[in-house]
């Protein structure tokens, strides 16, 4: 099995976020704790027992972004694509039964970052598109039976007809239900061997 793609510029900002995560917010919130633990008590402060939970829910995030980047692959546009529906296009569809319009991009599944005119290259809709010209039809499985959408618009570079929705990132919050799972998690967890493996990430 291939490793998973991913364009150039999801890749950047998965890097982005793991360099904030990494040489931002890590070292201030490290900085956070070692502040509380100095008044005392700990299993009475608030401020230490917050910081240390969100301490090891970013050295998790940090840890599974390191991971996913060294399994993805980065695809670059290749003109040889112009013209039709592959990996990285923005496309524009028409619905044969409503007359809809949709704009979508395919991308990678780590690169979504929330936003939902983004749409994973295994997603049916996607599935269905590859390949398609402009004033073709793809036939989308859909729950209700199947939809048939109509190619309007290809492009590769960002076209003005697509808007491009705020990426969701950095997005690292002390979800109570996990505390003890992120603090489980990080017990031992060696801070030389993170930043070995975070540096790696700057061999891409």
């Amino acid at each position: 099995m291939g490793k998973p793609y991913i364009t150039r510029e999801g890749y950047d900002l998965l890097h982005e976020e793991l360099d904030y995560l990494w040489l931002t917010l890590r070292p201030e919130v490290t900085q956070k704790v070692s502040w509380a633990a100095s008044l005392g008590d700990r299993s009475e402060n608030a401020d230490y027992q917050y910081n240390k939970r969100l301490l090891a829910q970013i050295d998790r995030r940090v840890r599974y972004l390191r991971g996913c980047m060294n399994k993805l692959q980065v695809v670059e546009f290749n003109p040889q694509q112009q013209g039709k529906v592959y990996f990285g296009a923005y496309v524009e569809i028409e619905a044969d039964d409503d007359e809809s319009i949709m704009q979508v991009r395919i991308v990678g599944g780590d690169e979504i970052f929330g936003r939902n005119n983004y749409i994973s290259i295994d997603s049916p809709m996607a599935r269905a598109l590859l390949g398609k010209a402009e004033g073709d039809d793809a036939t989308v499985l859909t729950p209700k039976g199947n939809r048939i959408w109509y190619v309007n618009k290809i492009a590769y570079r960002k076209p003005e007809w697509f808007t491009e929705e705020k990426v969701h990132k950095h997005n690292i919050e002390v979800n109570e239900e996990d505390i003890e799972k992120d603090v489980e998690n990080a017990e031992g967890l060696d801070p030389k061997a993170i930043e070995q493996e975070y540096l790696k990430t700057l061999m891409r």
